[in-house]
């Protein structure tokens, strides 16, 4: 076989080769979102988020993760977090305000990704495209739960436990869920009653969230930290109402809603804001 040959045999195989993943830019914006089916990551120039000091009745939880965070900004040791419970009590809104946070204390100190549910699967693509990076990212997957034969938990515990190439570290994962063990509870009950081995046939699945190193509980809130919700909201936008009027109304909405919590607080003062003819401005 000649030279020629052999040379054109050698670029056909290079070309039909898959080329390796180009290493993203970070510096254009502060947040992103994974897009697998095209390996890359879409800027996101304006994050849809709320000034961490509006966050009420989550003191505690509010602490941890920022500490957390600020400690991988500064390069220390952190932990992947879980933050799990109920629903509309400011889980992923914790998650943002604190990247925004650390942001505003050291300007361009960490990079946001948002990696949706469907595509976790692909978190070890995303790691690999993101290892050896100069900037340092926070992965977020909000919403983040597990049905019956679902396999994609396997990525997320691959990942959670290291793997063979250990989590970049450059790389820091952060969940939310509605589900303290990332799978329903009927499912764990069912699994128990008809295994072999009850206790064998669920501690792969319910044991996936005992390996974030933090979790990070949120429950329903009282009326009196409602209240702080909202007042927090009409000082910051100058809402011209009283103090009882405001009570009045959010109590008011607060019984049509069902509930009392920051998603259903947010929506009042959008229409409280309305109705007093005040724009909602950042």
């Amino acid at each position: 076989m000649d030279e020629t040959l052999l040379r054109r045999i050698a670029e056909a195989l290079e070309r039909l080769a898959p080329r390796p993943p180009a290493m993203p830019d970070l510096a254009g914006a502060d947040a992103f979102v994974w897009h697998p089916e095209r390996g890359a990551l879409a800027p996101v120039l304006r994050v849809a988020r709320v000034n961490i000091g509006l966050l009420q009745g989550i003191e505690q939880q509010k602490a941890i993760l920022l500490e957390n965070t600020r400690r991988f900004a500064a390069g220390l040791p952190a932990n992947n977090a879980m933050l799990w419970g109920a629903r509309g009590m400011g889980k992923s809104s914790l998650v943002k305000a604190a990247h925004a946070e650390v942001n505003r204390e050291s300007s361009g100190a960490l990079a946001l990704v948002e990696i949706h549910r469907e595509d976790i699967r692909t978190l070890p693509e995303l790691l690999n495209l993101l290892r050896g990076g100069l900037r340092r990212c926070v992965i977020l997957c909000d919403d983040l739960s597990f049905e019956r034969e679902d396999a994609d938990y396997k990525a997320l515990k691959s990942v959670l436990d290291g793997g063979i190439e250990g989590r970049p570290e450059n790389v820091l994962f952060y969940a939310t869920s509605n589900r303290r063990h990332l799978m329903p509870r009927d499912m764990i009950e069912n699994e128990r009653s008809t295994a072999i081995n009850p206790g064998e046939a669920i501690e792969e699945k319910v044991s996936l969230s005992d390996r974030f190193g933090l979790w990070l509980g949120f429950h329903n809130s009282g009326q009196d930290v409602f209240f702080a919700m909202v007042e927090g909201y009409a000082q910051a936008y100058n809402l011209p109402i009283g103090t009882e009027e405001l009570h009045a109304a959010a109590v008011e909405w607060s019984v049509t809603r069902g509930g009392r919590s920051g998603r259903v607080a947010w929506p009042f003062i959008q229409d409280l804001a309305g109705r007093l003819g005040v724009r909602l401005t950042s």
